[in-house]
């Protein structure tokens, strides 16, 4: 099978295209037949170093994919073959995304929503995880409770918005002005030009603010919190500022593979609460040129590699 591996550490240019053995389904797993894979931070962050996640037998790339299932394994009785699913596999240890076959625990996947394409689907798992664990799990988000999204047009943002505003939260989002109009139609009730306004003047008494960027972000969120308030930070624990004396709660979430989550996901896609938005999609023979562009930052949602 075709896929992308890391020949060593460094710049997108490490990343090569390679013919690998097959996988076969273990016990209780499926293999996948990937259509489209998605293209997430971790993904080049990982490359750059490989100090970041747990590496299998041979550095294949990637987790988000979308397919259809090839074969099960001993005792799957969740799935058949010719089901469409997507998934994140066995996160945080490399999968292999990037590939034209992935196997894992059939429950690290759920049935494709219906309504979507492989490249729409393989969108979804690692960043709207993110956002529903973060918001559901960890916050326990409420209606009529104030959310702050940063980077809210990102992968994670602009499902976290739309998660926030689906558990009945009034939703706030920092964003360049060019992407306000978009935020607005995914359910954005309000929004601050992070390059004109700092966020800490222009809003207070949020009850859960999701912190994406890092940096000083966290320790200017605590600014907006009510006392209580809960400041969650993806970009891992050294970017966690100490909470002081006010009752805040901090604290860095890992999203995890999540069948129930999944699934609570695809319900909130066949209702018409959550959509993803494709910033670019590129075969996965130009997986660099995916990583060149994830890197700048200006992305609008996901980019997405087509596969088969």
């Amino acid at each position: 099978m075709r896929a992308i591996v890391v020949s060593q550490w460094g710049g997108p240019e490490v990343l090569t295209e390679t013919e690998l053995d097959r996988p076969e389904p273990g016990m209780g797993e499926i293999l996948v037949r990937v259509h489209a894979a998605g293209v997430n931070p971790v993904d080049w962050k990982t490359r750059a170093s490989g100090a970041l996640i747990p590496w299998g037998p041979v550095p294949a790339v990637g987790w988000d994919v979308s397919g259809t299932v090839e074969a099960v394994g001993p005792g799957v009785t969740v799935f058949q073959p010719g089901d469409e699913v997507f998934g994140l596999p066995r996160f945080p240890v490399q999968a292999g995304g990037y590939a034209e076959y992935v196997t894992a625990t059939a429950r690290h996947f759920a049935r494709k929503p219906e309504t979507l394409d492989h490249v729409q689907a393989a969108a979804l798992p690692l960043a709207a995880l993110t956002a529903w664990q973060a918001l559901t799990d960890t916050a326990g988000v409420r209606p009529g409770q104030r959310v702050l999204v940063h980077a809210a047009a990102g992968g994670v943002g602009h499902f976290a918005v739309q998660i926030a505003k689906a558990l009945g939260a009034y939703v706030i989002g920092t964003a360049s002005a060019a992407k306000h109009e978009v935020l607005r139609s995914l359910g954005a009730d309000e929004l601050i030009d992070y390059r004109t306004t700092a966020f800490e003047d222009a809003v207070s008494e949020v009850d859960v603010v999701i912190d994406a960027i890092g940096g000083d972000y966290g320790t200017r969120s605590l600014k907006v919190l009510r006392p209580g308030g809960h400041l969650i930070t993806l970009n891992g624990p050294d970017e966690v500022p100490a909470a002081g004396t006010e009752g805040f709660r901090t604290g860095w979430t890992l999203v995890e593979p999540d069948h129930a989550g999944l699934k609570a996901i695809a319900a909130l896609v066949a209702e018409g609460k959550l959509r993803p938005l494709i910033d670019t999609v590129l075969p996965l023979a130009e997986a660099a040129k995916a990583h060149e562009i994830g890197e700048r930052g200006r992305t609008t949602g996901k980019i997405v590699l087509t596969v088969v």
